[in-house]
């Protein structure tokens, strides 16, 4: 009997692609840290008008 074919073969699994690094300097990590936590209170501001979660009918 003949070899089945490889059609439904898998995929080989790719290298993950490694991450960049950005140098800041220290007034924007300031900067960027004000802004994170302005967003924060802003988020939890927000979710504190939410309803609490329930059970969808």
């Amino acid at each position: 009997m003949a070899e089945p074919p490889d059609t439904f073969q898998r995929a080989p699994k790719r290298k993950a692609a490694k991450g960049k690094h950005v140098s800041m300097s220290p007034e924007a990590k300031q900067a960027y840290e004000v802004m994170m936590k302005e967003r924060d209170e802003r988020e939890k501001a927000y979710n504190r008008h939410l309803p609490p979660d329930s059970t969808r009918r």
